[in-house]
């Protein structure tokens, strides 16, 4: 069985940023974090088809894991600095981002 890694739903980031009020930049670089753990997903799927050795699975799994936790990261980092510089405080405020931050912890 081969798998094809889904479509993003949010293909240009400036949409992305339009809907959600983020900086675009920040977006893309969760988006580029995204896929990036997307590919490597595909890759370990792949390898678990093809009966690779469970160490170098697991190796990749880690490095799938540590791309999303990266990822969690970014969004929240992002969201820190626009409660920061924001007038209304930005949309989570100190708590929510705690147990934002301790979720990916």
């Amino acid at each position: 069985m081969t798998s094809h890694p889904a479509q993003s739903a949010v293909e240009d980031p400036a949409d992305a940023s339009a809907a959600t009020g983020h900086d675009e930049a920040a977006v893309r670089a969760v988006l580029n974090r995204l896929r990036r753990a997307q590919g490597q997903l595909a890759g370990v799927i792949t390898m678990v088809e093809e009966g690779r050795d469970c160490r170098d699975v697991v190796t990749q799994l880690a490095a799938v894991s540590r791309a999303l936790d990266r990822a969690g990261f970014k969004i929240i980092a992002t969201n820190m600095r626009e409660c920061l510089t924001s007038p209304d405080g930005g949309d989570l405020n100190e708590e929510q981002l705690e147990k934002l931050f301790l979720a990916l912890a």
